[in-house]
């Protein structure tokens, strides 16, 4: 059953590079193309509160398609090109040395079976980078999506939503916090806040794309 497994799996299902599609080869994360083209530099932004983020790409066109593919049609194959795209922002914006735990914004979700892409890409982060990884944040209510809403709502929107459900584990530790947008900045913003509010000594953002500024 393993042989056939691992001879009709990437028949079936092949590697593709997450902003073209195209077939790659096993082990490679973008095709030759893709890779070319990628930014050589990092994106820069503060969230509502003041808490830096730093993000490789621009969500706009092929980036922004991957992420959307990535986050609704859980294309998990993407996690690892992702994360490191990510990372690699992270080392060029913050000391690695000084980070204690990684974290992701989290979702508001009974079903734990459902695909949870920040959870997942940072994970991936934290494997990449060998820093632990922590779910230090706890969404408790339901809200309406922020891409939904006017960018003046946004803040309103998710103000009150997260919570710590362990403190202890925030407690003078330094933070990065992982997702795949950063748009006005108000999630990283209000969930920054709230480790903040709880101890965390420092907290660092990290998103694979943003928005034009």
């Amino acid at each position: 059953m393993g042989f056939w497994k691992e001879k009709i799996v990437p028949v079936l299902y092949p590697n593709r590079c997450p902003f073209c599609r195209t077939v790659i080869p096993g082990g490679e994360d973008f095709c030759a193309s893709c890779a070319e083209q990628l930014p050589q530099l990092t994106y820069h932004r503060y969230t509502i509160g003041g808490f830096p983020c730093c993000a490789p790409l621009l969500y706009r066109d092929a980036y922004a398609a991957a992420v959307k593919r990535y986050k609704f049609g859980a294309k998990d194959g993407y996690t690892h090109a992702l994360a490191l795209l990510t990372v690699r922002a992270v080392v060029r914006s913050y000391d690695l040395g000084q980070i204690d735990t990684i974290t992701c914004v989290p979702m508001y979700c009974k079903d734990r079976r459902r695909f949870h892409h920040a959870e997942r890409l940072a994970r991936e982060c934290a494997a990449l980078t060998g820093i632990p990884y922590a779910d230090l944040l706890e969404k408790h209510r339901q809200t309406p999506p922020q891409h939904s809403l006017k960018r003046s709502r946004r803040f309103e929107n998710v103000k009150g939503a997260y919570r710590v459900p362990q403190p202890a584990l925030v407690r003078d530790k330094r933070v990065l916090l992982v997702d795949d947008i950063i748009t006005t900045g108000s999630t990283l913003g209000e969930c920054s806040r709230m480790l903040h509010k709880y101890g965390a000594r420092e907290v660092f953002c990290a998103a694979v794309c943003t928005t034009i500024l």
